[in-house]
């Protein structure tokens, strides 16, 4: 996806069993994707980071969803059972979507995990990419690029840098998904 262009519809299995669709978040001014996994190191690193983002920004009106969709047979970390098994460990507070077909990636452009997409109220994208410049160490954090883009979303202004190159694991396609473009 690039800037500006409008969220599409999806209705993706939440690790609680329920399906949960963009449409459950209409009424949040801001709507963040968070495209992820649980094997990788990197999206690892940010689980807590975004359960305080949540607990942060929820009074705020912000929606937030976690995907992963990483193909399961290569990757059994990446399964639906284990996605329901870390979601109860990390006790997450925000849905944590399957993508089994890849679709809702592949529509995204996503290309790594973990990797952002944040949405404004007419739900068109303002900013994609890292969530901040550190992934080993929060307290070493320079540029909180998410957090920026969230607060220029939630105040009504454009994002003054809307696409920061996310860092962490490439996305594990199932064959034939592998996107034609470059990393």
């Amino acid at each position: 996806m690039h800037i500006g262009e409008r969220l599409f519809d999806f209705n993706l299995k939440s690790t609680s069993g329920e399906f949960v669709s963009n449409y459950d978040f209409a009424d949040k001014y801001s709507f963040l994707i968070v495209v992820t996994c649980n094997h990788c190191k990197y999206s690892r690193a940010y689980w807590n980071r975004l359960k305080k983002l949540m607990a942060d920004y929820e009074e705020d009106n912000l929606g937030i969803i976690a995907i992963c969709g990483n193909d399961a047979k290569a990757y059994p970390q990446d399964s639906f059972e284990e996605m329901v098994q870390a979601a109860k460990t990390l006790k997450l507070p925000f849905p944590y979507l399957h993508d089994p077909d890849q679709s809702v990636m592949l529509k995204l452009g996503a290309l790594r995990t973990p990797e952002v997409f944040l949405f404004n109220s007419q739900r068109e994208l303002v900013y994609k990419g890292a969530i901040d410049d550190n992934w080993e160490n929060e307290n070493a954090v320079m540029s909180v690029h998410l957090l920026d883009a969230i607060e220029y979303s939630l105040d009504g202004l454009e994002v003054d840098y809307p696409e920061v190159p996310a860092v962490g694991c490439t996305i594990k396609w199932l064959p034939g998904n592998e996107p034609a473009v470059s990393e």
